[in-house]
């Protein structure tokens, strides 16, 4: 897979991008906003299998931290996402470099954990986004969405995962209702956080470990999604 790196900004703060092209002409563009982790090795691997799918890939960078350590960036992760304003400028920034890379082709976003809250927060802003699918995201927000949210939604979530309660799931569900989205809940018995990444599994954190059946459902769900909203267009 190449990549090619692309330069923004959130304010004063440089950013780094990962842009991914397929080999046809791409018939959609989807914004990935990553892990806590930042861009890795699963979230290239995803990269590569939307442009396998002929869509034109953008990953977020939420940190602007080339050179930090695991601890730095989940240092950084855990204050961003306490200050949901400013986490929310920060993934709107990712936004409009992907709309303005996608040149007029539909918009979709994805996100994984930590970016997994992201989406849907982008989703309540209103942001220009068909879709905010959310594998093994956060759920709770300190800022509801106080008016309708029209992007599609897609929350795949483990129901072991330590991370989101099920009380979030409840406060997650009247929440889209309230705001009259067109949303979705797949819930996976036995499935912790992560769920979608083998590496998981390596990892010294019990909160953590990936399910096949979980990343392989997911997956394809979010995948009929994109192809159902690209063939209603």
């Amino acid at each position: 897979m190449k990549t090619e790196a692309i330069a923004y900004s959130d304010g004063d703060m440089a950013l780094t991008g990962w842009l991914v092209r397929p080999e046809c002409a791409p018939t959609a563009a989807i914004l990935i906003l990553p892990t806590i982790a930042n861009r890795n090795e699963a979230m290239d691997r995803r990269a590569a299998m939307l442009a396998d799918a002929g869509y034109l890939v953008f990953i977020a960078d939420f940190y602007g931290l080339p050179d930090a350590s695991i601890e730095q960036l989940f240092e950084a992760g855990r204050a961003l996402m306490a200050d949901t304003p400013a986490f929310r400028q920060r993934i709107r920034a990712a936004c409009d470099k992907a709309e303005e890379i996608a040149a007029g082709l539909p918009l979709f976003s994805m996100g994984f954990c930590m970016g997994g809250r992201g989406v849907l927060e982008l989703a309540r802003t209103g942001a220009p986004i068909r879709s905010a699918i959310s594998f093994h995201g956060l759920l709770a927000t300190d800022m509801p969405a106080n008016g309708r949210i029209d992007a599609k939604i897609l929350v795949c979530h483990g129901d072991a995962d330590p991370m989101v309660p099920r009380g979030d799931v409840a406060a997650f569900q009247t929440e889209m209702d309230a705001a009259g989205a067109d949303w979705q809940l797949m819930v996976f018995g036995g499935a912790k956080h992560g769920f979608t990444d083998p590496a998981s599994d390596l990892r010294d954190n019990d909160a953590v470990a990936y399910h096949e059946q979980a990343d392989r459902q997911s997956w394809s769900a979010a995948m009929l999604l994109i192809e159902h909203m690209l063939a209603a267009a």
